[in-house]
């Protein structure tokens, strides 16, 4: 019977497919799930409660991760990687679905809209690179296209959740810890890869080391944090569910999406092009919901169980 256990595990790593690779035990924290065989990697985040923002006295501190306030999370899932290019074509071919001819991309060193969308985002990748020029509505169609396929509730994470999952366990600026020149064996971000690749790029602040990569980099390239997650930080800034508000004043404490007017959305993490100040667990950037930019993707949260 025993040998009979190992064949089977064998088989499935044989055929490039994790023995996880069902929903069964959901519930335990750090467990890797996939709902169907084309869905994205869950892990699952352990109910916890954890300061959220940051003090005044982190390096790069912006008043808008102010107050820094005691929040709740409820055990959820979250994609172990941000949507790739594949998965993301998947959905377009079932659904036919269109993310939109224009997109802000980089150019010289500063960014423009014009013609491209996430096939033509402005740089090169492979189908196993995150999902670029995504906006706020072509994150939740997405989700709501899965939710539909497999039967569960997949969203974007809130901003609590976000930044919980992204702390990994710790307290300091980064997963990784407060020194943003360490950021190499982690996340991609703007560093002296870009500078030398990027035409115009020479301007910009970066993280004091080479990554080798000038923009995306296929996910999962660089070392995961202590929950299992990859490019919590860097690759492509990730949309959140909530509206933007400009403190903590009023947010909900029970780790919930802190709606408003929707006139603008919160993305979280960074990307390849971003500065040692936006590389940080408690950054909040904003953006309206309809803007596409070559640095913008997502990842999805599922409810448990």
């Amino acid at each position: 019977m025993r040998n009979l256990f190992h064949r089977v595990i064998a088989v499935f790593f044989l055929m490039g497919m994790p023995a996880y690779a069902n929903a069964a035990g959901q519930g335990k924290s750090g467990k890797i799930f996939r709902d169907c065989r084309d869905c994205p990697e869950m892990v699952v985040i352990p109910a916890r409660s954890f300061a959220m923002g940051s003090p005044d006295s982190e390096a790069g501190h912006d008043d808008n991760e102010s107050p820094v306030h005691r929040v709740s999370i409820a055990t959820f899932a979250l994609g172990k990687t941000e949507i790739t290019r594949s998965q993301f074509a998947a959905f377009v071919e079932m659904t036919k679905y269109s993310a939109g001819g224009k997109c802000w991309t980089i150019e010289g060193g500063r960014f423009e809209e014009r013609s491209g969308n996430w096939q033509e985002p402005g740089y090169a990748q492979d189908d196993n690179h995150p999902v670029a020029c995504m906006n706020w509505n072509d994150a939740k169609a997405y989700a709501e296209w899965l939710s539909r396929k497999t039967g569960k509730n997949y969203r974007l994470p809130t901003e609590a959740e976000w930044e919980y999952a992204a702390r990994g366990k710790t307290s300091t600026a980064r997963y990784w810890g407060d020194n943003p020149d360490a950021a190499c064996g982690y996340a991609n971000a703007a560093d002296k890869a870009a500078q030398a690749r990027i035409r115009g790029a020479t301007s910009w602040s970066v993280h004091g080391c080479a990554d080798g990569f000038a923009y995306t980099a296929p996910v999962s390239s660089f070392k995961a944090n202590a929950f299992g997650l990859y490019d919590m930080l860097g690759n492509v800034w990730e949309w959140t569910e909530d509206s933007y508000h400009d403190s903590y004043v009023g947010a909900p404490s029970d780790g919930s999406a802190w709606q408003g007017d929707g006139a603008r959305h919160v993305l979280r993490g960074g990307s390849w092009n971003d500065s040692p100040r936006n590389v940080r667990a408690a950054m909040r950037y904003i953006n309206k919901p309809a803007l596409r930019f070559s640095s913008f993707g997502f990842r999805l949260a599922r409810d448990l169980p």
